[in-house]
């Protein structure tokens, strides 16, 4: 297996350094790098989207939650994909009208407040280096699996080849890059699950055994609170993926709003393709590989379970093009996300008082943020003991829908929104998700309801997220609605096309996109 797996994965990573070194072609300016100039397709930028989202947790973990815990892990890549649709029917188009670049951008243009910029900076960079955690942790897992290498080997190569891939060339080169991997990703799990599919059904079709697998909310696995963590986990999913930072970014590279929205059409229909293989291979390693479930061993599911049931060169193979769909998930996602890290450490470089010439130019300082960017997870990866891929990925999910979610409905929604609310709405979730995050990371999952509701806070931090910031508005009504409301909500919701032909500046047939507001370098 190590010979397949190496050729497999060393072949991901050269056509990912020369599909990235094609978009280098087209990367000379700060947009160009934060943006790609906001001329990708919607179905390039679907494809993209499909890339950097299918993460670890996708390809790995949900597989290894279905082996472990059952069918009710199915509501990962339910509320993953439907998060879309929250996205597509709440703030596709108006984040797109915003004119910015990043999510720090939309904040402080709604708010007008400089306090509110550096507050969502904060969090994203925070959201972006958790949700890295468990791509440089898969990465160590996949290579230690299909090759015997130390565990920090396979981190250490995927942060090597992000950096370079995108220090060379930004978000322009970075959406080939994406593209590209998300077909790679659908047919390394694809491929495998078909021959697997078919070799089950000649050995008769068998079932799992256990009588509470099947069960919805049967406790299987020994989940405690199991309705309460499947409220939690939907309300996380599909609020949390409006207020990824990676996913965020991506809506600004659209033209206008109409291309924005049917990027997001173009996304669920990808992510629905995707999300029909890894169940499905979960419930085949409960019959073939049951010695997984519960051990941190069952994320390997999806790379061993070919081997196991075929065998052989056969066997080999698919593995090792299992393991190439991994790394591809990971190079994806940790792309993305270290460039919607990067794009915000950039602007916080631009803001300071004195800095080096060096860092004049708005290209350098992007590249000096990705590695910033890179630094804090990699770190990470190296000292803190292996976590659960994809209840890592649903706790970055978790801190993202109770600080990003009210943040954006409500701004986008209601002109009531003040300054104050949206700050405390923030340091509020942001605290308690944070830190009932961090103490399960470092300390564990605690036994009884405190600890299901720490390791799992969404289903009542995002609550008292959104009432923080609509009971805070209130009190604050008189003096704190920006001047400026109005035209910002105007902004957000005129089409383009009637904005242009209102203001008189040019015709609406022949609408181009304005430069975005905040640009620098």
């Amino acid at each position: 297996m190590t010979g397949w797996a190496l050729f497999a994965i060393a072949l991901v990573i050269v056509a990912t350094v020369v599909v990235g070194a094609y978009g280098v072609r087209f990367s000379r300016t700060t947009s160009d790098f934060l943006v790609a100039s906001r001329t990708v397709s919607p179905v390039m930028n679907a494809a993209a989207i499909g890339g950097e989202y299918l993460s670890a947790a996708s390809f790995l973990g949900i597989a290894g939650l279905v082996l472990t815990y059952g069918v009710d892990m199915l509501w990962f890549p339910v509320g993953y994909t439907a998060g879309f649709l929250v996205v597509l029917v709440l703030v596709a188009a108006p984040l797109r009208r915003s004119g910015a670049f990043t999510l720090p951008d939309f904040a402080e243009g709604r708010l007008q407040s400089p306090t509110i910029r550096w507050l969502v900076a904060v969090l994203v960079v925070a959201i972006g280096w958790l949700y890295l955690l468990p791509q440089l942790q898969g990465a160590g897992l996949t290579l230690q699996t299909m090759t015997g290498a130390p565990s920090w080997a396979g981190a250490v190569v995927v942060a090597v080849v992000v950096l370079l891939t995108v220090m060379g060339g930004g978000m322009r080169s970075i959406t080939f890059v994406q593209a590209f991997q998300y077909w790679l990703k659908v047919t390394a799990i694809a491929v495998p699950t078909l021959f697997l599919l078919a070799v089950w059904r000649h050995r008769g079709a068998p079932w799992p055994s256990d009588p509470h697998w099947s069960q919805p909310l049967s406790g299987f696995g020994g989940r405690a609170y199991p309705l309460y963590s499947t409220y939690s986990l939907v309300v996380a999913t599909m609020l949390g993926t409006m207020g990824l930072p990676h996913i965020l970014v991506r809506f600004y590279t659209n033209r206008d709003g109409r291309a924005a929205r049917r990027t997001t059409v173009g996304v669920l229909l990808l992510l629905s393709l995707f999300y029909l293989f890894p169940p499905i291979l979960g419930a085949l390693g409960r019959l073939y590989t049951p010695e997984l479930a519960g051990t941190p061993a069952a994320d390997t599911v999806v790379l061993v379970l070919p081997e196991r049931m075929v065998g052989g060169g056969l066997g080999a193979g698919l593995s090792a093009l299992a393991a190439a769909g991994a790394f591809a998930a990971f190079l994806s996602t940790a792309s993305g996300l270290t460039v919607a890290v990067a794009g915000v450490m950039s602007q916080f470089l631009a803001r300071l008082p004195r800095r080096p010439r060096l860092l004049r130019g708005g290209v350098a300082r992007f590249r000096l943020g990705t590695g910033l960017a890179l630094v804090v997870p990699l770190g990470g990866s190296l000292l803190i003991g292996r976590a659960d891929l994809a209840q890592t990925v649903a706790q970055a999910f978790a801190v993202s829908a109770t600080t990003f979610a009210p943040l954006l409905i409500l701004g986008i929604w209601w002109r009531g929104l003040t300054v104050a609310g949206a700050v405390w709405a923030l340091c509020v979730g942001g605290a308690v998700s944070l830190g009932a995050v961090l103490v399960t990371l470092f300390f564990g999952t605690r036994q009884g309801l405190w600890g299901v509701l720490l390791a799992e806070p969404a289903a009542w931090s995002v609550p008292l997220a959104f009432a923080v910031a609509i009971v805070v508005s209130r009190l604050t009504r008189a003096s704190g609605i920006p001047p400026g409301a109005d035209r910002q909500l105007m902004l957000l919701h005129l089409p383009e096309t009637l904005e242009r032909r209102a203001s008189g500046t040019e015709p609406a047939s022949r609408a181009k996109p304005s430069k975005p507001s905040g640009t620098r370098g």
